[in-house]
């Protein structure tokens, strides 16, 4: 299920310690509140958030918290296709009760480590991650989960990241070098800032390796 996980694959690698510098990094960046809810985005498809969120939640998963991952994409959700599992329900089944949790939430091999898939594409994704029953549901799962990270459409493309940033603990950033354009990550910051959103920092995505120790993945705080 996890075999291409980088925190999996290869756990001593520099990639993988820079997961796990990125997760004591949130852990530390609110002392006095916990982080339950985090939305990972971008500005713009293909800077590897969704393969970032997944190693993050295995590495939260590895200290023992009981993590949640959802695939909240609910236009081009790749989740699924990165864990190897099926998309066939998810939370767009969920949302509109044609499941329970218990029938759509995947446990994994890896110990504390569940998913939730998109589920079949809706026709009002915006829609259904604003709703009053969303919200309702984050919270119920908050009773459940000690973490719950939330894989999310670019801030740039629509507005669903931005949705989730209102009622949500904080906001990463991913930005994959040399993609990632200075007034595209400002534009994005100034979005999530409008609407009350937490920035929590961004992770430099897909640097490229110029020695062994160099790390693939890096986090900076705002």
């Amino acid at each position: 299920m996890h075999n291409e996980m980088i925190s999996i694959k290869n756990p001593k690698s520099a990639a993988a310690e820079a997961f796990r510098t990125l997760r004591t990094n949130i852990q530390f960046s609110s002392l006095d509140e916990e982080l339950k809810t985090i939305v990972v985005t971008s500005t713009q498809p293909g800077e590897g958030k969704s393969t970032v969120v997944s190693n993050l939640a295995i590495t939260m998963a590895q200290t023992g918290k009981k993590v949640l991952l959802i695939d909240c994409d609910l236009r081009k959700p790749t989740i699924h296709k990165k864990l190897g599992i099926s998309n066939q329900d998810g939370l767009t089944s969920l949302l509109s009760k044609e499941k329970s949790a218990e029938e759509v939430i995947k446990a994994s091999s890896i110990p504390n480590f569940y998913v939730l898939t998109s589920g079949p594409i809706p026709p009002n994704p915006a829609e259904l991650l604003g709703s009053k029953r969303f919200k309702a549901l984050i919270k119920e799962l908050g009773e459940v989960f000690n973490v719950i990270l939330l894989d999310a459409p670019p801030v740039l493309a629509v507005t669903d990241a931005q949705l989730l940033s209102t009622f949500c603990s904080g906001v990463v950033f991913v930005a994959g070098y040399g993609q990632a354009e200075k007034h595209a990550i400002v534009r994005a910051k100034e979005l999530i800032d409008k609407v009350g959103g937490k920035i929590l920092g961004v992770v430099i995505n897909k640097i490229p390796a110029k020695s062994k120790s160099y790390y693939y993945y890096s986090y900076d705080y705002k």
